[in-house]
């Protein structure tokens, strides 16, 4: 059985992360690692905040904090977040950790060894008020492909589209403001993309295959257009050194590299921080994850689009530069943006919610649940305050809620605290696992094969297949006649209650925490830890929880979102009625 490993994309260190962020890569990443985990798969799932580059520093500057405090605060504070929303990073790193430094170098070396990494005389943008080259994002200007007039010197936010700071419309810096910009000369390290394209297009032919469509079709759009060498190296404060033993006149100069060629090479060196976190007599291997690893382990990343270029086409041109057989990844899971009310969620512009918000105004379920059921995967997605309430009141509240506490109150009124016996199953029972056991076989197709707005259709099918029974069945009317066959009823609704504990787990781990202590038998895991997975087959017969079981009624699991917090939302966050 190959071990997965599993990576999302890296948050910028600069703030908290919106909605958008989280469902387009760490959420996904999390509900896929929680639902392998329970499966019995070895799983390693690494994240890191990305700490280097134009974003960190000009944050740092706003928050009036030298870089590397501002990154350490802001790493703790958007652990806080992560955690707060359920995300079991196996490690959560940083890519200026010592261990990024040294690997990133270790690759940089390679590189120049092999023939892939070339000095060149640039020109490049210098604003005399300031008295600094200004790199990529300390530019901004008006983009020359969709006018957008915000964009960013190494990306046009609006369109997407990779830009050098020298392609900018009237170019100021970011830093002072100034327009008094000059293009000078200097000097940075290329990496030699276009030696490699040949093989980095081979490696997306064989990989690719098992790319989601969105994935492969970028990845092949940037191949389509042809490869160029790109500058690999930077003029800022805080980032990667050249190692001077290889450029000893660049890193006098103080040249670091380029984000983008340190964040993908984060995740090995979060894995290596994980390794060397290592408690006494525990044995972490991080190699064994990364290096001459393509047959025993399955890499997945989950990422947004804009991010998928980086990873399908750059990192593996690093990679494959090397000469070592460094693991690369096996399916990119890409997922197109979450809208707010049709328009962009946008951190550097603060428009839409945030994560830390978000948790202030209801429990991550909440959220988690919502975002899975409307994932941004076919196409965009747009939220809305409307939609997002009658999602969480038709299927959290009224679905699955409302069941367990009407089967929990209704047996504990009828029959005290533990599970009554009743009539043995028949055919409506028989039925009802048949269908249980062939919804819940496509829920796990769906989740094996990275399709979580499917998946989620099928959870929720789960849950109403519970009421449809419930109806069908109405004890509260067999009561009256025939309190075995109402006896026989709750106990197979208590066997779905047990049922959902465990296989709603991956997207709703806080409710089934808290539905875990139901049963004496609850579901096992332990506390922290996830619940066995239940197989179709072993769902089909509804028997997991036996007569004379004993039980508690849980608090209620979810309360409705009134037209009253729907203006209250809107009121602070904006957005419109219908």
């Amino acid at each position: 059985m190959a071990r997965h490993l599993i990576t999302s994309a890296l948050p910028y260190i600069n703030g908290i992360k919106h909605l958008g962020n989280m469902v387009g890569s760490m959420l996904p990443a999390d509900v896929y690692a929680r639902y392998l985990r329970q499966r019995g798969h070895d799983v390693l799932y690494i994240c890191a905040t990305d700490e280097h580059g134009t974003p960190a520093e000009l944050a740092a500057k706003a928050a009036g904090l030298p870089v590397a405090e501002f990154c350490a605060r802001q790493h703790e504070a958007q652990k806080a977040v992560y955690d707060g929303f359920g995300l079991r990073f196996d490690h959560f790193g940083r890519t200026s950790s010592p261990q990024n430094i040294e690997i990133t170098q270790h690759f940089a070396r390679k590189l120049q060894e092999n023939g892939f990494i070339e000095e060149r005389a640039t020109r490049q943008v210098y604003s005399p008020a300031d008295g600094r080259f200004l790199p990529d994002r300390y530019i901004v200007g008006t983009c020359p492909y969709c006018g957008y007039e915000a964009a960013r010197g190494d990306q046009c936010e609006n369109c997407t589209r990779v830009l050098d700071p020298t392609d900018l419309l009237d170019a100021r810096s970011a830093v002072s403001g100034s327009t008094d910009l000059e293009v000078r000369e200097t000097k940075h390290l290329f990496l030699l993309q276009s030696k490699l394209e040949r093989e980095v297009e081979s490696f997306v032919d064989t990989a690719g295959k098992e790319w989601p469509t969105l994935a492969s079709s970028i990845a092949r759009k940037w191949l389509t257009e042809g490869l160029l060498d790109r500058a690999i190296t930077r003029d800022l404060e805080w980032g990667v050194p050249v190692p001077a033993d290889v450029w000893p006149e660049l890193a006098a100069e103080g040249k670091v590299f380029y984000v983008w060629f340190d964040a993908p090479i984060g995740y090995i060196g979060a894995t290596k921080e994980w390794a060397d976190a290592a408690g006494e007599g525990e044995e972490r291997d991080w190699r064994a994850w990364w290096y001459e690893a393509d047959e025993a382990v399955r890499y997945t990343e989950f990422m947004a689009k804009d991010n998928v270029p980086f990873h399908t086409v750059m990192f593996p041109a690093t990679q494959l530069g090397t000469r070592e057989p460094w693991k690369k990844v096996d399916v990119v899971k890409a997922f197109n943006w979450l809208t707010y009310y049709g328009g962009k969620f946008s951190t550097s512009q603060r428009r839409g919610i945030f994560a830390d918000a978000a948790l202030e105004l209801l429990p991550a379920d909440y959220w988690r649940y919502f975002l899975m059921a409307g994932a941004p995967e076919s196409d965009d997605a747009s939220f809305s305050w409307e939609l997002f309430a009658s999602v969480v009141n038709k299927d959290l509240a009224d679905t699955l809620g409302n069941f367990v506490n009407r089967v929990l109150t209704f047996s504990r009124k009828r029959f005290g605290d533990r599970v009554p016996a009743g009539h043995p199953a028949g055919e409506a029972e028989r039925r009802l696992g048949e269908e249980v056991a062939r919804l819940l076989a496509e829920y796990e197709e769906h989740l094996s094969a990275l399709q979580f707005r499917k998946a989620t259709a099928q959870l929720r099918a789960l849950w109403s297949a519970g009421n449809a029974y419930l109806e069908e069945k109405a004890p509260w009317l067999q009561i009256k006649t025939d309190q075995d066959a109402a006896a026989l009823t709750l106990r197979t609704a208590m066997n779905l209650i047990h049922l959902y504990t465990v296989v709603s787990e991956p997207v709703i781990p806080f409710t089934c925490g808290t539905l875990r202590s139901v049963f004496a038998t609850a579901a096992d895991g332990g506390a922290g830890g996830e619940a066995r997975w239940v197989t179709p087959e072993a769902a089909r017969s509804l028997d997991t929880v036996a007569a004379g079981t004993d039980f508690t009624v849980p608090p209620v699991l979810f309360t409705k979102i009134t037209d009253d917090d729907l203006d209250a939302y809107r009121e602070r966050f904006g957005g419109q009625d219908g």
